[in-house]
């Protein structure tokens, strides 16, 4: 039995997305500052990354309450991702956070991760 010998370099897909983490309380004060900071991710060595079309991963499951503050920093940092060519896609997204982004018109906007990913209303 023969097998064919490859030639040229494996081809090894990097799965490192850009992942920013929202926690804490979130006001309208600190959404410049997260803004500011989903740059610099976007513009540092892996944000340059070959595939630019990725979406850029924003947990929010540690976020002490999901308020009209925490909408304005989502639509806003959506922004920022789409500006670099990205879509933002949120994690462990709690119900409370879903139904603002629902009444808003954002939940079309930005990606929410699965019900698995979510985080339980108590």
């Amino acid at each position: 039995m023969s097998f064919g010998h490859r030639t040229g370099l494996t081809v090894v897909a990097a799965m490192n997305p850009i992942v920013l983490v929202v926690t804490g309380h979130v006001t309208r004060d600190v959404v410049p500052a997260l803004c500011t900071e989903l740059e610099t991710l976007l513009n540092g060595p892996r944000g340059a990354a070959p595939d630019r079309g990725a979406p850029v991963e924003c947990d929010v499951g540690a976020v002490e309450r999901a308020d009209l503050a925490l909408v304005e920093a989502v639509a806003r940092l959506a922004l920022v991702a789409r500006r670099a060519g990205r879509q933002l896609r949120l994690r462990r997204v709690g119900p409370e956070l879903q139904e603002l982004l629902d009444l808003v018109g954002l939940a079309d906007v930005v990606a929410l991760e699965g019900p698995e990913g979510r985080v339980p209303r108590p």
